[in-house]
């Protein structure tokens, strides 16, 4: 059983709000293809997620909040 603790942080931006979830490392899978990841944060949104940004071991509060905020911003969502 892994040890990941799973984070979570909402934010509201724009009359909105959203909900941004880590999950953890996800391995290679040669016989699909599929490259493996780092821990991620993940936006979830209908019951889908979508990779935001990989996420940063110690990173503070503040910073992740601000990365965050950016995404969204890059997205153009406001």
């Amino acid at each position: 059983m892994s040890a990941y603790k799973n984070q979570q942080r909402r934010l509201s931006f724009g009359q909105r709000e959203f909900h941004f979830v880590t999950y953890e490392a996800k391995p290679a899978n040669i016989k699909r293809g599929e490259e493996g990841s780092g821990p991620m944060w993940y936006l979830m949104r209908a019951g889908k997620r979508w990779a935001v940004m990989p996420e940063v071991p110690g990173q503070a509060e503040t910073e992740v909040t601000q990365a965050l905020t950016k995404w969204l911003k890059e997205q153009g969502i406001s």
